[in-house]
């Protein structure tokens, strides 16, 4: 064997690694979101738990990177820890899937149909395949499916090279030498938990001995003690994510690596009772590249079916081995983990929760300002004051997850979402800051002991009623990504925009004719300015939806089309709103009685439809009263 073997060894070693990165990347990028879906459907039934965890192992071909996204997850408190053991035993049987496929390298057969079983020969058929989609196809999915082929293709392109750089080896009796020493079980088991913990990959070191195992040297003794270090092996990743992370979340990688630790037991103790004990023959035998997935499929499943009843018990295990403190349930928080970055489509999924929740927060905060104008009370601003900071702390860690997504492989509909996050988060955190200003507002008028008269509390009422429903309406839209819902946005911002100005006007007709107070100018202007921008901030959440939904960012053309281009559909709408919302006559102004700014009739988003015409039928009346 010369040195030209060894660096076909390890660069077919190197390309294997490759092939599966790239495998890797791109089905979890076409997995996208899906993953939080699947994620959430996780319930206390164990065996549907773990079938889950062996899927989406298969899907992003790599059980360390599952175990990586598993202790995100329970670092961000999105998942408990029990939800996660149970999905780790179900990744163990997933990541068993490269060793069948590698196995069928072993077929030997004069048949021409039989021998494209062989990856080596059809791996050249699909990697070709994988370039033409590449190259020709258009759409971003079957480019991706074309890469997915390629990576296959240079995976076990690698896989051949090291296949045929170890056949000289069978001849040398230097490596029959190192044979022997490996025969230790002892031995074995800690050289496959090194070359495995250095590689962090169980389907690459687990190829490398199923290519030793084609030159007829390797017994099935030595490999079976090979197989168990290397699953040991595998946690190293899951090990290495857990630095820097809450005790909880470190809990993951324990239970991932008891889990292997107590099959190796388990397991250890049959094999040195068969081979010493019952001194059975059969591990003198060499093992075939199949035998070797067979073992290895038979550790994991079988570990999994000695140590599921156990469940809960490796739970506590991991507690007991890793108590947590209990200042930290109340003192560590985390918004987003980093490590979710490993699967961008999760990432991008629990962004969009995130947003959600400023988009929640924006509404509830502008509304509870509105109401401090009746109900002065300073824990309403307390609480306008807590939002709008965790609408700062949202923004900040949004903006900066976000930019780090933008640059990972999406899909196009990831792209998507993060495009529109990263412009509405900018207006849900300014309908926080306009909130804030209301209840400075409120706090200016309870100082000077003034309060506006009976029919401006009625005008802004009015105003205050058509705010609620648009934070409302761009609350529902944006949960739902729904560009219909979005799409009765921009009219109600114009009935707004010309309430506004009317409310100015009459408000300066009134200090004309002596009836309000000049004093109070200023500061009905901040409150027709906040609502305005706030509708101003709906307006362009409502824009971004549209355009992004279909894949144009032409804000101003769009918005100058709808409004000035004749849009039916936007006239009637208009129409509409701006009879549901219209300021009273100066006969009906004239009637004395109390009159609130905010009367608590918040519109529900969850509505089942936000159609102007329903809400005319319902609301009409009480508007007009």
């Amino acid at each position: 064997m010369t040195i030209y073997n060894f660096i076909a060894l390890f660069g077919g070693l190197a390309f294997f690694l490759f092939g599966m990165n790239v495998m890797s990347a791109n089905l979890e990028k076409m997995a996208g979101g899906k993953l939080e879906g699947v994620l959430r459907k996780m319930t206390s039934n164990p065996f549907k738990s773990l079938m889950l965890g062996a899927v989406i192992t298969i899907a992003i071909q790599s059980s360390s990177a599952f175990t990586v996204m598993l202790v995100g997850l329970v670092n961000s408190n999105i998942m408990e820890l029990s939800q996660t053991v149970v999905t780790i035993m179900g990744s163990d049987i997933g990541t068993t899937l490269t060793a069948w496929i590698l196995s069928l390298n072993g077929i030997e057969t004069n048949n021409v149909i039989v021998s494209f079983l062989k990856p080596e020969n059809f791996s050249l058929i699909v990697a070709l395949i994988g370039v033409v989609m590449t190259m020709a196809c258009r759409s971003e999915k079957k480019k991706d499916i074309g890469t997915i082929f390629c990576g296959f293709g240079v995976l076990m392109y690698g896989m051949s090279m090291m296949s045929a750089s170890v056949a000289p080896l069978a001849d040398m009796p230097q490596f029959q030498n190192l044979l022997i020493a490996f025969d230790n079980p002892f031995l074995g088991l800690l050289m496959g938990v090194a070359f495995t913990g250095v590689i962090q990959s169980s389907a690459a070191s687990i190829g490398v001995l199923q290519a030793l195992s084609l030159t007829g040297s390797i017994s099935l003794g030595m490999a079976v003690p090979l197989i168990m270090g290397a699953n040991i092996g595998t946690c190293v990743t899951a090990v290495i994510s857990g630095i820097g992370v809450s005790r909880k979340a470190k809990r993951v990688p324990v239970i991932h690596v008891s889990i292997k630790i107590l099959g190796t037991i388990i397991w250890m103790a049959v094999y040195l009772a068969a081979r010493y004990l019952l001194s059975l023959d059969l591990f003198s035998h060499t093992v075939s590249a199949f035998q070797i997935a067979v073992f290895h499929t038979v550790f994991n499943i079988g570990t999994i079916v000695v140590l599921l009843p156990f469940s809960k018990k490796i739970v506590k295990l991991a507690e007991k081995i890793l108590p947590v403190p209990e200042d930290e349930y109340e003192n560590h928080t985390v918004l987003l983990d980093e490590r979710l970055l490993v699967s961008p489509g999760l990432a991008v999924a629990q962004c969009r929760e995130r947003t959600v929740e400023m988009a929640n927060l924006a509404r509830n905060s502008f509304i509870r300002s509105l109401s401090i104008f009746d109900d002065y009370n300073e824990k309403a601003i307390d609480e306008v004051i807590a939002m709008e900071q965790r609408l700062d702390e949202l923004e900040d860690k949004l903006n900066d997850f976000l930019s780090r997504i933008a640059i990972k492989p999406l899909t196009q509909k990831d792209n998507n979402a993060v495009s529109e996050m990263l412009h509405c988060i900018n207006d849900f955190e300014r309908i926080g800051d306009h909130a804030i200003n209301m209840t400075k507002t409120a706090g200016e008028l309870r100082e000077n002991e003034n309060q506006f008269s009976n029919i401006a509390r009625g005008e802004l009422g009015i105003l205050s009623k058509a705010v609620s429903r648009i934070l409302a309406i761009t609350l529902k839209a944006f949960e739902n990504d729904d560009s219909k819902t979005a799409s009765y946005i921009e009219p109600l911002e114009e009935v707004i925009d010309d309430l506004v100005k009317e409310i100015k006007s009459r408000h300066i007709q009134r200090i004309r004719d002596g009836i309000c107070s000049g004093d109070l100018g200023i500061l009905i202007n901040d409150f027709l300015t906040n609502c305005e921008r706030v509708s101003d901030h709906c307006s362009n959440v409502g824009v971004c939806i549209i355009q992004t939904g279909n894949s144009s960012y032409d804000t101003h053309g769009y918005l100058h089309e709808v409004k000035y281009g004749g849009e039916a559909s936007f006239t009637e709408l208009f129409d509409e709103y701006k009879d549901i919302y219209h300021l009273l006559s100066l006969q009906e102004e004239a009637v004395e009685g109390p009159q609130k700014i905010f009367d608590g009739s918040v519109p529900d988003p969850a509505l089942e439809s936000m159609d102007p015409y329903k809400m005319k039928e319902e609301e009409n009346d009480k508007f007009k009263s």
